[in-house]
């Protein structure tokens, strides 16, 4: 028996359980790992409130998708995969299938990375879903260039200070946007080269000034909303505008026909890049590399037990965070 976080209804964070229960053998494909840590991301508190793009499907349901953990046992046609092996899972698989917060969790191998020993669990399970995400916008799909100016907005969430350090690793300027003011110090020590606070600067003047009236080449938005209108004027002639979370909960308006600015505008998902296997590929190098070179370090800004994961989910969606929001497995012997 292994001890898994499951919910039976849809809510906030205090429709999470820890029940008992005995999982199955892995499957074809499949392997079992013992969890070590789990990295928390906002896209599990919106499945877990049912408005993830990928749906909740017959309830109770387990979540989660990105963690570090010990391969317990393997299941037919598995290769390149050891037991004892310790590895990073890739946030790859929807969470309505495969389920990463407990004792225990059943994967898809091919969601599998190999971690060194060198690389702690905490750090193993912090890397992925950040720096795939910001990876595939800024540079497999937006082909960020040396001296390019980008915009990122809720920059101290794991994934902005992710989308820093891929601006900073190709010579790129990182403009990071919060909307609190006792952030800005940090952001900077993080590697921004500039912190615009929206309500107290005009965003889209702040931004152009700091351009030299050009805009950005690239703004990576994860508040969509009324706010994307003063993004768009802040965007370079032809540059690209990415939506990829909502934290405005607001309807958002499609910017630019007043004025017919030639810019593009779009929704963006990790799991484009995710879903290709070249894709993929490159971007695991790419990230790899940068952490062994050191420029990626991910920020990890606090460590729960899987005891207070109730906690941990509530501080998650406070946005008090500078970083990522980690779950930690202390592990009792758990039979398989």
């Amino acid at each position: 028996m292994a001890r898994v976080v499951r919910f039976h209804e849809l809510g906030g964070p205090e429709v999470l359980q820890i029940e008992e229960q005995r999982l199955a053998a892995p499957g074809a494909g499949e392997v079992l790992l013992d969890v070590e840590a789990i990295g928390l991301n906002r896209s599990e508190a919106n499945f877990r409130r049912g408005r993830y793009l990928d749906r909740v499907g017959a309830l109770p349901s387990g979540l989660g998708y990105e963690g570090a953990g010990r391969v317990r046992t393997v299941g037919e046609g598995v290769a390149g995969v050891t037991v004892g092996e310790t590895v990073s899972v890739l946030p790859v698989f929807p969470q309505s299938r495969y389920h990463m917060y407990g004792e225990q969790a059943i994967v898809p191998a091919s969601a599998l990375v190999h971690r060194p020993h060198t690389v702690d669990a905490v750090t193993g399970a912090a890397v992925w879903m950040p720096f795939l995400t910001a990876y595939g916008a800024l540079v497999d799909i937006g082909r960020l260039r040396p001296g390019d100016h980008v915009v990122v907005t809720a920059a101290s969430s794991s994934v902005g200070l992710a989308a820093i350090q891929t601006a900073l690793r190709v010579g790129a300027i990182p403009i990071a946007t919060t909307n609190n003011p006792g952030k800005e110090q940090r952001l900077r020590d993080e590697g921004a080269a500039a912190v615009v606070v929206p309500g107290r600067d005009d965003v889209a003047t702040a931004i152009l000034d700091l351009t030299a009236g050009r805009g950005a080449q690239i703004v990576f938005d994860a508040v969509a909303g009324p706010a994307v209108e003063d993004l768009a004027r802040a965007t370079a002639p032809e540059g690209i505008l990415f939506v990829h979370g909502t934290l405005s909960d607001q309807p958002t308006p499609l910017p630019g026909l007043d004025t017919m600015r030639p810019l593009f505008i779009r929704p963006y998902t990790l799991f484009e890049i995710t879903g290709d296997a070249r894709r993929l590929q490159r971007a695991q190098h790419f990230i790899t590399t940068g952490l062994q070179s050191g420029a990626f370090a991910p920020v990890i800004d606090r460590a729960f037990a899987l005891d207070d994961i109730v906690q941990a989910h509530a501080y998650l969606e406070s946005g008090k965070q500078i970083g990522k929001v980690v779950v930690t497995v202390a592990h009792q012997e758990a039979s398989a």
